[in-house]
């Protein structure tokens, strides 16, 4: 394939997982009888540029559908970190009635409804209507689309260019970044600024975090590639912030190379320095992570093929991407795992993608004492730790995977 910024030919691989089905292409109980689509889940990195990538087997309209199954406001850890960082940039960048917010990707309204409240003018640009209209309900204002220079042009004609626009876990869903990142161009306003957050691809690399991977994440960042991405497109980075969520995220700060209004904070340089030191800028450093994720897998199965002999009830909890991807390339089926809890509705009474494991409420856990509980959202551990506490009572074993095997 070719490198979706720099267009160089890529050939060195970071880890293949294997053919697998895409994580969010839940089932249906009809489905089950239909044959399943697969693609290879094969990351590539180049050695130009160093993005890591993922070749774009399905494109992202077939992805992101209108009854796509993520929705934000499910984590009440997830939105008291939207409602902090509405308060953090309002104070910080003096945002007023005056003001435009824009968050691309907006999902169900999880974070714009903090601006609301506070009488921000807002605005989400969101391309599945099954989250845009939950966000709608909530009177907040939508584009249901997918965006990049186009629809920016459009925006931008109709005296909506953004004082602010945020972007919270959407660069790794964007084949395009090249579009994309022209279309922030047109839409930002000359003194406005940008945030963006996703998870932090040295974190990945340092935790072993190789289940984050799926075909809805077409790339993985580096702080230093963002800063490239940026300045070739005529922005650049004025600060960065190191976040816990997602297994170690980073939140960047980003405006016009010509606005002088914002200083580049000392972050910029450090984290660069620290992330070259490293050698995210060699290929080498990119070498070795297979070996790791066949180690996981290998703990993994050792552990929970071996409570199943013992006539252990295992189960799960939160049909999450990641998990999908974790399962898959164990090879786990409904033999191992009997069932998923998850509160989303959407995702309940369906089937996760190609294990066929039923997903089910959390009244499930009523009528039935699971021996065990594998937490695959393990970057909400805590959170769903403390919603688990009562299966203490029984002796119910807490586990989670990454990045080495735990049991709570």
């Amino acid at each position: 394939m070719r490198c979706r910024f720099c267009s160089k030919t890529i050939d060195t691989t970071l880890i293949d997982l294997g053919h697998t089905a895409v994580s969010n292409a839940f089932l249906k109980a009809d489905d089950l009888n239909k044959a399943e689509v697969t693609y290879p889940l094969k990351v590539l990195v180049c050695d130009n540029c160093f993005l890591v990538q993922v070749d774009e087997f399905q494109k992202s309209n077939e992805i992101f559908t209108e009854d796509y199954v993520y929705f934000s406001s499910v984590s009440e850890g997830w939105l008291k970190h939207a409602k902090a960082y509405v308060a953090k940039v309002t104070e910080r960048f003096n945002l007023n009635e005056r003001s435009l917010v824009t968050e691309i990707a907006s999902n169900d309204g999880y974070l714009l409804q903090y601006f609301k409240e506070r009488n921000i003018p807002c605005l989400g640009i969101e391309p599945t209507n099954s989250t845009a209209q939950l966000s709608i309900a909530k009177g907040i204002e939508n584009v249901i689309d997918f965006f990049g220079e186009d629809l920016a042009v459009r925006l931008k004609k109709e005296g909506r260019q953004s004082d602010l626009i945020l972007g919270n876990n959407v660069l790794a869903h964007v084949p395009g970044l090249n579009d994309f990142v022209r279309g922030l161009k047109v839409l930002l306003k000359p003194t406005g600024i940008m945030t963006f957050e996703f998870p932090h691809f040295m974190k990945l690399i340092e935790k072993k975090e190789f289940d984050t991977i799926y075909h809805e994440h077409f790339s993985y960042f580096s702080f230093y590639f963002i800063c490239n991405l940026f300045k070739f497109h005529g922005f650049e980075v004025f600060d960065v912030e190191q976040l816990e969520t997602h297994g170690g995220s980073l939140r960047v700060y980003i405006k016009h190379k010509e606005n002088e209004k914002q200083v580049v904070e000392n972050t910029v340089t450090t984290l660069l320095n620290e992330e070259l030191k490293a050698g995210v800028n060699k290929i080498d450093f990119y070498k070795g992570f297979h070996e790791k994720a066949v180690d996981i897998k290998n703990k993994f199965l050792l552990y929970i093929l071996a409570e199943k002999q013992k006539g252990k009830k295992i189960i799960a909890f939160g049909a999450a991407a990641k998990g999908n991807t974790f399962l898959n390339y164990c090879g786990i089926k409904s033999d191992t795992i009997e069932c998923v809890i998850d509160d989303t509705p959407y995702k309940q009474n369906k089937f996760l993608p190609q294990s066929h494991i039923p997903v089910v409420s959390r009244d499930y856990l009523k009528n039935n004492k699971p021996d065990i509980i594998v937490i695959l959202p393990w970057n909400f551990k805590n959170e769903i730790i403390e919603k688990l506490s009562f299966t203490k009572e029984w002796g119910c074993q807490l586990v989670t995977y990454i990045p080495e095997l735990e049991i709570n």
